[in-house]
């Protein structure tokens, strides 16, 4: 690790946030950033409105989000602090592939993507990075990214790399056994387009119904499968 950035040049602690729907890992990376000289917790939160209005009050130096929150989600909340909030830096922790979501992170606004299987050293070098103004990804990421950009060659990728963020939001919920109405209401748009952003799907990941859709998006969620079968 570079030498010490835990703090600002002015003396201030560097005030973190944490936006994650479990407790106990919340709890977890507050012990951590306690812990650590130079950082301070200033917030915690388990949902996207919550965190948004959180961020805004506050204004940290970093945000620390999980994507797959129980209420909202975790790329729109990244696209909104980058908004509302642009000198607030943000963190990815999450259980989600890093191949899948590590570059749509970015995009939206992040600035690092740490895997929550990763031990607790790979966490605070992320942290530490993503602090000093750097990009924080796995060495297998970041090859992957410069070799796509450079022209070389890159790994075979999962087709729900197609999806746009949006049908990815859609997907997820389906996989969540919510229904078209009630993705309709947590994402704000009409039972129509969450019709559509369906047909999308099916169409992108060459599934043969709205049921072959329901089955991949599920064993999506629970980490059982990627896009191969009920096409």
């Amino acid at each position: 690790m570079s030498q010490d950035t835990s703090s600002q040049s002015d003396g201030r602690p560097r005030r973190i946030v944490i936006v994650d729907d479990h407790e106990l890992l919340r709890l977890g990376i507050a012990h951590l950033i306690r812990s650590r000289a130079g950082w301070e917790l200033c917030g915690e939160a388990a949902e996207s409105l919550e965190a948004l209005q959180m961020v805004r009050d506050v204004v940290p130096d970093l945000a620390i989000i999980d994507l797959r929150l129980a209420r909202g989600d975790g790329l729109e909340l990244i696209k909104r602090i980058r908004d509302a909030v642009p000198a607030c830096r943000m963190l990815v922790l999450s259980m989600q592939e890093e191949d899948l979501f590590a570059e749509r992170a970015l995009r939206a606004g992040a600035h690092g993507f740490v895997s929550k299987q990763e031990p607790v050293p790979v966490l605070l070098e992320a942290i530490e990075r993503v602090l000093e103004g750097r990009i924080s990804l796995s060495p297998r990421m970041t090859d992957r990214i410069l070799a796509a950009r450079s022209g070389g060659p890159v790994a075979a990728k999962s087709p729900l790399e197609l999806l746009s963020d949006r049908e990815m939001e859609v997907f997820e919920r389906l996989g969540r056994g919510m229904t078209a109405k009630e993705i309709a209401r947590e994402l704000h748009l009409s039972i129509k387009t969450i019709e559509y952003h369906r047909q999308n799907i099916k169409e992108k990941l060459q599934l043969s119904g709205s049921s072959a859709v329901v089955r991949q998006a599920t064993a999506h969620v629970l980490g059982q499968s990627d896009v191969a079968e009920s096409r």
